[in-house]
């Protein structure tokens, strides 16, 4: 399996997660290839490939019906980017404070914009994946 970390690097394979996480969030229960290559505006065989990328890494899951295939976010590899990034969040509550203090007032209200909309994604994962059957 690749380095998640490498898989995650490409913009357009993290351009296809965000599509699949926001249509998840939507209740959706699958974004078909065709609608990925119109939202992305993307060729079909260059979504494809990194559809299969992100099968091989285990970051989406796939639905056959017929001749259609339907792609879902599986957010759980993701677990090894967090684990990885929290050491360098801090552990410490004055860790967040120092680090605010030292910011300017933009740069402050960004990383506030920041934290709300991973916070928010990590709600929307969470609820879909409560949504799923056998969870």
């Amino acid at each position: 399996m690749a380095d998640i970390f490498d898989v995650i690097a490409d913009g357009t394979r993290r351009d296809i997660l965000r599509l699949l996480l926001d249509r998840s969030g939507a209740g959706e229960s699958g974004t078909s290839v065709s609608h990925i290559v119109a939202d992305l505006g993307v060729s079909q065989p260059t979504v494809s490939k990194h559809l299969k990328v992100l099968r091989d890494a285990h970051l989406v899951s796939v639905r056959e019906e017929g001749q259609h295939r339907y792609y879902s976010l599986s957010p759980e590899p993701l677990d090894e980017v967090d684990d990885w990034l929290v050491p360098f969040l801090g552990d410490e509550p004055d860790y967040a404070l120092a680090a605010a203090s030292t910011l300017t007032d933009s740069a402050a209200h960004a990383a506030e914009v920041v934290g709300r909309a991973a916070a928010s994604a990590k709600h929307v994962v969470t609820s879909a994946l409560k949504k799923l059957p056998g969870r």
